[in-house]
């Protein structure tokens, strides 16, 4: 695996997260490489004010550490890993401000330099916050992969902000240049997003970069249809929990119960609190923690642990994260208490489950998804 950008800039180690034993892919792509070289090419003033935002693991803050960059992910492992490679890399961890999604720089923008997320909802999101922060002299510098960059991407920057132009490829990735244009009428932000959960009374929020916002996905409705029942479970955890509606029903199914809402987006974990939190207006607690699957949470503090595990990583896919899930469920259940997971048939999670807990459980199928329960 390679570790070492080269850029302009200089010569980084970089990692991924999380880490992983056979992991050969980088901690940055073609695209991150040629937003560096264009960086460098502008010749940008000592004091320039940059905001950089999706970068994956840190390559753009930690490259562009003399400039002092504001950073803005969903999250929580970019985060993380922008802080250990700014470590690993002797650089003091003050040379990058790291916000969250849901939070706004301070000052005026310079430069917007832009990692075309997966969830091009959230880009818009982005843009729409972000708006006010620019000025007549801002430039606005987007970077993707080639595969990556629909049609609907030039799409939104110019209704958004005015027009686009693109550069030449270049390993496969291209960049898009914006100059925000006082022309364009800047929308009201559409995010979040609210629906009626379907056979409910309850109204649930949805930001910008959850899973299927619109409407409740149908692997999480087979979910609902087959929520654990055990009388004597009391501690709760609803593992990468987007919205937080399982964790929800979890709640309502058990009165006693006490739940954890854990995901690595910062959206998802603040759509899940105000979802609870208007469910139950204050008569019900519940943590909320943005983390790495379960890292830092409690070992045998969980009686049930339920989640449907997402099989991508960005743009990456796998199944690392189902079986860090699995993985890490099993040291935080208490002896005898349950890992219930829905996944698409072909994922073939009973393996990783037989292999972690020694036997699991057919607790429902259909034509498309499975739920399977192992024991600790």
């Amino acid at each position: 695996m390679e570790t070492v950008l080269r850029v302009p800039q200089g010569e980084f180690t970089l990692q991924r997260l999380p880490l992983l034993s056979k992991d050969n892919l980088r901690a940055w792509d073609a695209a991150d490489e040629y937003l560096l070289q264009e960086s460098d090419a502008l010749n940008m003033a000592e004091d320039a004010r940059i905001v950089v935002l999706n970068d994956s693991f840190g390559a753009l803050a930690v490259a562009l550490n003399a400039y002092r960059p504001t950073a803005i992910s969903d999250s929580w492992l970019s985060q993380q890993a922008t802080r250990i490679n700014l470590e690993a890399n002797d650089i003091c961890s003050d040379q990058a401000a790291l916000l969250t999604s849901l939070q706004q720089p301070r000052q005026p923008v310079d430069y917007l330099l832009v990692k075309i997320p997966k969830t091009l909802a959230l880009l818009e999101y982005q843009l729409i916050l972000l708006r006010p922060w620019l000025h007549d002299r801002s430039l606005l510098i987007a970077a993707g992969m080639i595969k990556n960059l629909p049609s609907s991407v030039w799409a939104l920057f110019e209704r958004l902000l005015g027009p686009v132009t693109t550069s030449l490829a270049k390993k496969k990735a291209r960049l898009l240049h914006v100059r925000p244009s006082a022309d364009v009428d800047l929308p009201q932000n559409p995010y979040p997003v609210y629906y009626r959960l379907e056979n409910t009374d309850l109204m649930i929020c949805n930001h910008a970069n959850v899973f299927s916002r619109e409407s409740l996905d149908i692997g999480t409705r087979f979910l609902l249809q087959h929520l654990p029942d055990h009388s004597q479970y009391r501690d709760f955890i609803d593992l990468g929990c987007g919205n937080g509606v399982v964790g929800l029903m979890l709640a309502r199914k058990h009165s006693q119960a006490r739940l954890r809402f854990i995901d690595e987006s910062f959206m998802a974990v603040a759509s899940a609190e105000e979802n609870f939190t208007r469910a139950f207006t204050g008569k019900r607690r519940a943590e909320f923690i943005t983390t790495d699957c379960l890292k830092g949470v409690a070992a045998q503090s969980a009686d049930c642990i339920v989640c449907n595990p997402p099989f991508h990583q960005q743009h990456a896919i796998g199944d690392h994260i189902a079986w860090q899930m699995f993985k890490q469920s099993w040291r935080v259940l208490r002896p005898g208490g349950e890992l219930r997971v829905v996944g698409n048939r072909h994922l073939a999670y009973h393996t990783s489950l037989k292999k972690l807990f020694g036997r699991y459980e057919l607790v429902a199928s259909n034509k498309k998804f499975v739920i399977l329960s192992a024991v600790k």
